[in-house]
């Protein structure tokens, strides 16, 4: 029983910089993306500061993050076998396919803005950043009440909860607009 306190705490502590590193890493495309529309000097200035960020986010704690939460899950399964049979493990783990395919689309994004390929807007990234909240938010509920179906109203809650920030930031937007169309 300890050696599985002990797996199960680092699988967790790699889960909880996992999931720091998907977020910061969307927050760091939108800056790289709103960075291009800047004038020069400062574009080349910011676009070359935040490559250079998004690389050490990216491989130095995404990446074997991602790795080391896996290898710790496995581990737990093969110690805990019987979890596999249980139906919220069987959701959780498609919450987790879920997140691996976030994940690759992040490294593909990633991977264009280290080329100066800018394919998605600000406002964009913005909510493609809710993705790994609704995950996070799903998986975890998952776990702590261990039923397949209670962790619908968890989703649907932050979903409305993201749904309600879109649309504060969509007013917030307009205003200041307003407010910069006045000052001209």
């Amino acid at each position: 029983m300890e050696l599985y306190n002990y797996i199960k705490s680092l699988h967790l502590i790699f889960v909880i910089t996992w999931f720091a590193g998907l977020f910061y890493i969307v927050r760091l495309f939108v800056y790289q993306i709103e960075a291009n529309d800047k004038p020069s000097p400062e574009r080349e200035i910011l676009l070359n500061q935040y490559k250079i960020m998004t690389y050490r986010l990216w491989y130095i704690i995404t990446w074997p993050s991602a790795v080391l939460a896996t290898v710790f899950a496995v581990w737990l399964l093969i110690i805990m076998p019987a979890w596999l049979q249980m139906p919220w493990m069987h959701v959780k783990l498609g919450f987790v396919l879920a997140l691996f395919l976030y994940h690759f689309k992040c490294h593909q994004i990633y991977s264009q803005l280290q080329n100066d390929k800018f394919n998605y807007s600000s406002n964009y990234m913005r909510l493609w950043n809710e993705g790994a909240t609704i995950i996070l938010f799903a998986v975890v509920f998952l776990v702590i009440l261990k039923n397949a179906f209670n962790w619908i109203y968890g989703v649907i809650g932050i979903f409305l909860f993201s749904v309600l920030i879109m649309l504060g930031f969509k007013f917030y937007k307009r205003i200041r607009e307003k407010n910069n169309h006045k000052e001209d």
